[in-house]
């Protein structure tokens, strides 16, 4: 069974897209490749010397997609963070095909609807190659997350990793896809 949104890029994003930029082939229309979910927990609860706080990021960030994440390890020593090379810092995984596509269904219909005072995602966040980063600050707008069973709120990046070349393509696309942007 083909993910609801991946039937709406290839029925209607591709042809508005076309129509926008004045694609002359499908295969120029940019599409996302991937998107990137890290939980970093170094600084925020010394996550080196309390592990238990680490399984329980991976539990919850695999819980939300569905996926085992793949722990993070610290590149560097930097003694002003008390931080050794090799500490597990945080956690991540990526998402490709249809559990990218399950995924991105859920984060804009259950999860963003979710946030309290919720305005809509920044413009501001686009790298300049067409990839977007969206940070949430609580990972408990997931409905996979039981509330009562959480010690510590953790924050979260989302990255989207596409193949366009302009952030103006991306942003476009994104919101024919449902993402929500700031009204300015």
């Amino acid at each position: 069974m083909t993910p609801r949104l991946k039937t709406v890029y290839k029925e209607t994003i591709v042809p508005g897209l076309m129509e926008k930029f004045s694609y002359k082939n499908v295969m120029q229309v940019p599409k996302i490749e991937r998107i990137v979910l890290n939980m970093g927990l170094g600084k925020v609860s010394e996550a080196g010397r309390n592990t238990k706080l680490i399984d329980e990021a991976v539990e919850e960030l695999g819980a939300i997609v569905g996926q085992r994440p793949v722990i993070t390890k610290a590149k560097k020593s930097i003694a002003g963070f008390k931080l050794r090379e090799d500490l597990p810092i945080g956690c991540m995984v990526t998402l490709r095909g249809s559990v990218m596509y399950e995924f991105l269904d859920r984060l804009i219909n259950l999860s963003l609807p979710r946030v309290r005072d919720f305005k809509g995602v920044s413009h501001k966040a686009f790298d300049g190659r067409g990839n977007y980063t969206l940070g949430i600050r609580e990972h408990i707008i997931f409905p996979e997350i039981d509330y009562s069973k959480i010690q510590l709120v953790k924050g979260m990046n989302i990255t989207f990793v596409t193949t366009s070349n302009t952030d103006n393509e991306t942003k476009e696309m994104l919101q024919l896809f449902g993402l929500p942007f700031f009204k300015n």
